[in-house]
């Protein structure tokens, strides 16, 4: 069985992941398979929607296929990883600018590429067991596939905090950040999908939506505005200290790579991350495109996927070690030849 079953049904192109047990991680092949399809959709006058879901209970999407990005940063190879950004990210902003309704049904985890390719659709679905998180500074790389924008929408503070304290959100949290937009509870999906594909019009969600009691970010986003407007690190970590709320993210924060959470911040707070996907997506490639050769993206992998000892040894043992000229020069414009365009 293929990774990714795409095929038409009733009004809709329907894309499925189908790689279950490896978390439904998005290979080169997945990606290309899937903007394949899109390209062609889009000019169907037959297909009026398109359905986004994955086989399997525990994710909707984890993020990208790391495996072979590390044997490929081992190797040297740097342009693999150049070339497998690059195409995620023309994924991600035709996503961003399809011109026909994007449904996705995101149960379990959606973290990293898998926030790619759902939560710049259209109408984004979570329900119970929905976790979504941006966990990149985890394994030394910052927040992409657009990520940083959907970070930077509700408030730049709150961004800044997700991003480098690699926090989950639940259903509730993630519509309360503008990642999701409805909450169905999940045994009325397959009911929801049908009429979708019957309809081609996914205006009937509306009527779907539970309402939320307050989210756990709502109920804390006085405390992380006023937190992380923070700019100097010690103080952050000094502030956050303070606090028995923020203690858990205190905790994966201390244990992020540095490197990774100086240029999440500064990225952040971009103006042009905000602007748009497209533009985020052209900023995070500065970063991506250097990953493997130049920071802690291949020693975070190690760490975490191929030793598992989770104990990375990162270029720098603190915040404070990480110097305005180095972790700048990650968001600096790239040669030319390789800088992105979308």
């Amino acid at each position: 069985m293929a990774d990714v079953i795409i095929r038409k049904r009733g009004k809709v192109g329907q894309i499925t992941l189908n790689r279950p047990s490896a978390l439904n991680a998005l290979t080169y092949d997945m990606i290309t398979s899937i903007e394949k399809a899109l390209i062609e959709w889009e000019d169907d006058k037959n297909i009026a929607a398109i359905l986004v879901d994955a086989n399997g209970d525990r994710a909707f999407c984890a993020g990208g296929d790391i495996l072979d990005l590390y044997k490929q940063g081992q190797a040297k190879n740097y342009k693999f990883g150049q070339k497998f950004w690059a195409d995620e990210y023309r994924l991600n902003a035709r996503i961003d600018s399809y011109s026909k309704p994007y449904v996705v049904f995101m149960q379990g985890f959606t973290m990293g590429g898998g926030v790619g390719i759902s939560c710049h659709g259209s109408h984004r679905i979570v329900g119970e067991t929905s976790r979504i998180a941006m966990p990149e500074c985890g394994i030394g790389l910052v927040p992409d596939v657009g990520g940083s924008f959907l970070l930077s929408q509700k408030s730049i503070n709150l961004g800044i905090y997700l991003g480098t304290t690699c926090s989950q959100m639940d259903a509730n949290d993630s519509i309360f950040a503008g990642f999701a937009d409805y909450f169905v509870p999940e045994d009325r999906w397959e009911k929801a999908k049908c009429q979708l594909i019957e309809t081609g019009d996914p205006e009937f969600l509306k009527g779907l939506n539970v309402s939320l009691s307050e989210s756990g970010l709502s109920k804390n986003f006085v405390l992380i505005e006023e937190v992380f407007s923070e700019s100097d690190h010690k103080s952050l970590i000094e502030k956050m200290s303070k606090y028995s709320e923020l203690a858990s993210a205190l905790r994966r924060l201390k244990k992020a790579s540095p490197l990774s959470i100086f240029v999440t911040t500064k990225m952040l707070r971009m103006p042009e991350i905000a602007s748009s996907v497209k533009s985020a997506l052209e900023i995070e490639y500065r970063y991506t495109a250097r990953a493997q050769e130049f920071s802690d993206f291949q020693e975070g992998i190690r760490a975490t996927v191929i030793d598992k000892d989770k104990k990375p040894n990162w270029k720098h043992l603190s915040l404070d070690s990480v110097s305005q000229e180095e972790g700048l020069w990650f968001l600096t414009p790239l040669d030319s030849k390789l800088e992105l365009r979308l």
